[in-house]
């Protein structure tokens, strides 16, 4: 089907303003890294999604959930189809002792409004820099804690355009995974359930642990975040400071020489410069130590042509 063709029927189910084609990805994204997508979707609401998911169905054209990117890797060739990014979808609300937040609001401003409500729980999550979305899809964690040790549950629309809720034990929550992306679900909202705390306690934490961060993650750059998965009876960064990766780049990626599980978009790195230091890196440690370092960040898209 024909550009105009797709164009003409998505605007019939959402809003023209908020369909946008040839839109260049790296500047939505956490990364600053990207191609074009051929059409960049807004919705405003969870209705909008679904006529979307149903219109791709029924058209058979490729459709891509985007966050913020803050562990997404896209290719400079873009991604063909429609792009869907639900940063319209931000609100952040109480209710007794659990927070409903929606998909595009980032997880550290949830973290922000149960330490407000003083609620405890959530404190891991005040450093991670992606979307709420973006944190059940992969069950975000720091510190000690995970999604999965306070989700309660999430609406999502499904493969079919319904709108369906799943209880955090319907996500099959583990290390770095849930089964969102097999089932092909979009994350609309998610419910948070947390336990009364004291305020000053609860700062306490939260304030050490941006410190933390702050002080060993290298924050001036675009990143996708920590590469790679924890290697069992190992550390990832303590490997690839072993292998004296630290300050190698390649283009405008470097491994960080604050934080070796970090690689940063230094100088305007592309997407084919990052993937090959993470790839150089991997196939290094893999000589060094014999260990596989198995990517944590997602990589998608297609390459330049």
């Amino acid at each position: 089907m024909k550009n105009e063709q797709i164009r003409k029927r998505l605007a019939e189910v959402i809003a023209e303003e908020n369909i946008k084609e040839n839109e260049l990805l790296r500047n939505h994204l956490y990364t600053k890294l990207g191609g074009k997508a051929d059409f960049f979707v807004t919705p405003t609401s969870y209705e909008e999604v679904q006529n979307v998911v149903k219109l791709a169905n029924e058209l058979e054209f490729p459709f891509t959930l985007l966050g913020n990117g803050s562990n997404l890797i896209v290719k400079d060739g873009g991604i063909r189809g429609v792009v869907l990014h639900l940063k319209n979808f931000n609100e952040v609300k109480s209710n007794g002792d659990q927070i409903v937040a929606q998909s595009g609001a980032a997880i550290i401003d949830v973290s922000r409004r149960a330490l407000a409500e003083k609620l405890t729980g959530l404190e891991f999550a005040c450093g991670i820099p992606g979307t709420v979305g973006g944190a059940l899809f992969m069950n975000a964690g720091a510190y000690g804690g995970e999604i999965k040790d306070v989700l309660d549950y999430c609406y999502v629309v499904d493969r079919q355009g319904e709108l369906v809720k799943r209880t955090a034990a319907d996500l099959e929550l583990d290390y770095r995974h849930s089964n969102i992306s097999e089932k092909g679900d979009i994350v609309l909202e998610a419910t948070f359930s947390l336990k009364p705390g004291q305020y000053e306690e609860i700062k306490a934490v939260m304030d050490d642990l941006t410190y933390k961060r702050e002080s060993k993650q290298p924050l001036e750059y675009p990143s996708c975040g920590s590469v790679f998965k924890r290697p069992p009876g190992y550390f990832a960064g303590k490997l690839i400071q072993d292998s004296n990766l630290q300050g190698t780049n390649i283009g405008g990626a470097e491994v960080s020489t604050k934080h070796a599980g970090f690689i940063v978009n230094k100088d305007d790195a592309t997407a084919t410069d990052y993937i090959s230091l993470i790839e150089h890196v991997q196939k290094t440690v893999k000589d060094k130590f014999d260990v596989e370092l198995e990517r944590e960040v997602r990589i998608i898209g297609e390459d330049l042509e």
